[in-house]
Order: structure tokens, then sequence, then C-alpha cells
């Protein structure tokens, strides 16, 4: 058995930890000015946070060394856990009373952008705990960018190659190196916060409401500061700008950046985006028609409550305008299936994502031809270009595993007590980190405070699969990974 070098995977760790402390005293100030209590946790845990974070990165400074593909697929698991672990702290220690399995629960639900929650009463709850939740989702956000963009290519996990940087025949290099793109994507993610904060100060949310959910609609988190979501607010403008924002942070940042650089048709042209927005639409639609013919609501009002949910719910985002499980026996199989749908690959989105289902679409078709015409040559194309046999199979691979371990999710839950439709919506909106599920327990309405512990820790194991596109973490499950 080949032994691993886990000093490059604990330096970069420690710097994430170190990055998270200075974090934590951004809701700690905040408490501070407002005379909660609750500073002295989050300066507390922020110390402790940094503590380990520097620690590790002088413990484990290897002079430069090159992180390998093994060391990749450690890292990207481990900082996820150890960022959740810690960022749990300040949960459990505030004036909320969280048990240490809700704290770690939210902060998953967090950190990867899943926006399921365990709190009731955030209405009442100290500012601090709630912008370190949108902060979570923030952090997230761009965490996801950066790995979709710098690391699963590297990685081939479950068709991602298809993104990789280099792969750009005409010379039209995005930007040299990873490091240089996480930069300016990470000014555009800030840029588009802030857009998006003025825009929800002018449509009438207080200033803190608005960079709270600000945060988490570009990160299409769904952490609200409200136990009714968006349904708080009850204005169409605020819906309207919040439904723009989700699609904003559900379509690929690298093509913000290409657009940025001169090439304006980056987003028009790409097949993604157009299969992303035809899905979008085509689910709008359906919705507006439901609610406009069999609940009778005028087709404005129908409009807008369908574009928003629906967006919301499509893109992983989690808010809810109004509780959509009272919308007749339709709506419920369509959220369900909406839910697995996710965005596109390098956006803060989740789920399936649409690339994966274009590759399998243009799969089907080229068998269809093969069927008609036996002795013809076709070739499977994504983006106008041939789709190689390796990711093919990645995809194929993805959809299986996804399918798979979706249904033992469920099974689990079930085994644990939850009723039928808990069960199977909590799952899938654990592994798509949607947020809300379905019922009246989980649902909108309801949060998953009521779930055993054991529920509670298997749906953020799901949180932690789905984000981080499953075979990252289940690699490291297998023997002959260890083995080298």
């Amino acid at each position: 058995m080949s032994s691993m070098d886990f000093r490059p995977v604990f330096l970069v760790i420690g710097i994430l930890l170190t990055t998270l402390a200075v974090f934590m005293c951004i809701p700690a100030i905040v408490d501070w000015s407002v005379g909660n209590p609750d500073w002295q946790v989050f300066m507390a845990s922020a110390g402790v946070t940094l503590f380990v974070g520097v620690a590790m990165a002088f413990a484990s400074n290897t002079g430069g060394a090159k992180l390998n593909i093994r060391q990749a697929f450690v890292m990207t698991t481990l900082s996820w856990v150890f960022l959740t672990i810690f960022a749990a702290i300040p949960l459990y220690y505030s004036e909320m009373e969280l048990s240490y399995t809700d704290a770690f629960f939210e902060a998953m639900s967090g950190l990867t952008t899943t926006g399921s929650t365990v709190i009731t009463g955030l209405d009442y709850a100290p500012p601090g705990i709630l912008l370190w939740r949108a902060l979570l989702q923030w952090i997230g956000g761009i965490g996801i960018i950066v790995m979709a963009i710098a690391i699963l290519p590297l990685l081939r996990v479950g068709g991602m190659q298809l993104f990789r940087m280099e792969s750009s025949e005409q010379g039209d290099k995005a930007l040299p190196r990873a490091a240089q793109v996480a930069a300016v994507i990470g000014v555009i993610y800030l840029v588009l916060t802030l857009i998006w904060s003025a825009a929800y100060w002018f449509a009438g949310m207080s200033g803190f409401d608005s960079i709270a959910h600000a945060m988490t609609t570009i990160a299409t988190g769904g952490f609200s500061t409200s136990d009714e979501s968006f349904g708080y607010f009850n204005s169409p403008t605020i819906d309207t700008i919040a439904t723009l924002g989700m699609l904003m942070g559900a379509l690929p940042f690298l093509h913000y950046m290409k657009t940025m650089q001169g090439n304006w048709t980056a987003l028009i042209m790409d097949s993604q985006v157009q299969w992303f927005m035809a899905a979008v639409v085509m689910a709008i639609m359906v919705a507006t028609g439901w609610l406009w013919l069999d609940e009778g609501r005028s087709l404005i009002t129908a409009f807008r409550y369908a574009s928003f949910n629906v967006v919301s719910i499509i893109t992983g985002t989690g808010y809810a305008s109004e509780d959509y499980t009272l919308w007749g026996a339709f709506a419920t199989p369509l959220f369900f299936f909406i839910m697995f749908i996710g965005g596109c690959a390098g956006s803060t989105t989740c789920g399936i994502k649409v690339f994966r289902f274009q590759v399998l679409y243009s799969a089907a078709r080229t068998q269809m031809k093969h069927l008609l015409q036996p002795h013809g040559i076709f070739v499977p194309q994504y983006n106008n270009r041939p789709i190689s046999d390796e990711v093919m199979t990645s995809v194929l691979s993805f959809f299986f595993v996804f399918g798979v371990c979706y249904a033992l999710l469920a099974l689990g839950l079930g085994m644990l007590g939850l009723d039928f439709l808990s069960a199977i919506s909590s799952a899938a909106t654990s592994i798509s980190n949607v947020g809300p599920a379905l019922g009246p327990i989980v649902g909108p309405a309801g949060n998953f405070q009521s779930l055993p512990d054991a529920a509670k820790w298997l749906l953020s194991g799901g949180m932690l699969l789905g984000r981080l596109e499953l075979f990252t973490v289940l690699i490291l499950f297998t023997r002959s990974f260890w083995r080298g």
C-alpha cells in the first residue's frame, strides 16, 4: 500500500480554515454593534478556527509541492468536511440552542448551498446567526464554481472533463491559469452580489435583508431571514429580482468572463445555456397554465408564482414565495422531477446538470440512427464537437451512481421512520442540494427540525455527495484508491 503525503492536502485545508475564521469576524461585529452577546461566541469560534487553520498550514508547508490526482480527491472532500465542522461551532454555541447534529446539518446545508434548515423562528433570530448562514452559502457558492472550473475537470468526474480549459482548440484560452480565472470569477461573483443587494434594497427590503438575500440568491443557496422565505415580503418586484438573480447564478460563470473579454455571444451561443433556458421556460409555462386553469388564478398572478417557484427549485435555490405543495395534484410530481435538473456546469447550482442530459440525449439519438441504418457512421456531439467515449462513459456512470445513491438514501430515510413522500423528496432534495422537500413536514412550509438525528446525518452525507458530484467522495471508499 503506497503511503500518501497528506501535507499538501492539509496546507490547503489550513488556508481555507484561516479564511473561514476571518469571515466569522463579520457576524461577530454585527452582533456586537446591536448588543447581542453572541458576538463572543463568534469571536471565540474564529479564534479556535484560526489557530487550527494556521497550525495546519505551518505544519504542512511543503515548499511548493504540487498536488497529485489522489491528493486532489482527498483534499476536495476533506476541505468541505473540515469547513463544515468548524462552521457549525458558532451555530452550536449561539443562543439558538441547537444540538451539534442540528448545527452540523445547518452548516453543511449552508456550505453546499442546499438551503434545508432545522431552525424555526428565523424572524426573531439574532442578526449574527442570519448573516452567518448567508455567508456560508455565499462562500459555498464561490467554492463550487472554483471547484467546477479548476478541480473537477482535471479529476474527470462525471463528464466534467468536457470543461477543461486547455481543451479550447481555437487558442481562445480563457485565461492562462486556473488561479487567475478563479480570481476574475471571484470579482464577478462579488459584483453580482452587490448589484442584487442594491436591487433588493431599492425594491423595499431593509439593508440587512437585502445583503443576506443577495448572498443566498447569487449562490443559489436559499437561506432566508424569515420562516416564510420570500412569502414574507409579498412583493412582485422582489420576486422578479430574485428570479433573475437565481437564473444569473445558474449560468456558467466562465461565460460571464468571456462576455467581459468582448465575446458577446458566449452565453447565448452555448448549447448548455440554450437547453437550460428552454427547460426553465417550459416548466414555467406548464406551471402557469396549471395555476391559471386548475386553481383559477389570474394569468399574471399565476405567472408570478410559477416563475419564482419553478426557477427556485430547478436551480436548486430553494426559496418559496408560497407553499407550492398545495397547488393541487400535478404540482408535486412537477416539482419533484425538476429538482433533479439543476443548472449549468460551472455555475453555483447543483443537481444532475443540463450538460449530462444533453450528452445522454445525443447518445440516444445516435443509437436511434444506428438502429435505422446499421452501417452508417454517427457521432454523438456536444456544442458541435464530437463526444469522446471517455466522456460518454463518465456521464452514463454518473447517472447510474446518482440513481443508486438516491435510492439508498430514500430507503435509509424510510428505515428511520419517514413517510413515503418525506423520504423520497428529502433524499432528492439533499442529493440535488435543493433545500425544501415536499409534503407537510419537510415541504416549503415546514423544515427538517422534527427528523430524527440519524436522518439529519444521512441527509448531510447526501448533501456532500451531491455537491461534490458523487465520485469525488465515493472514490475515497474504494480499496484501489488507497493502494495507489
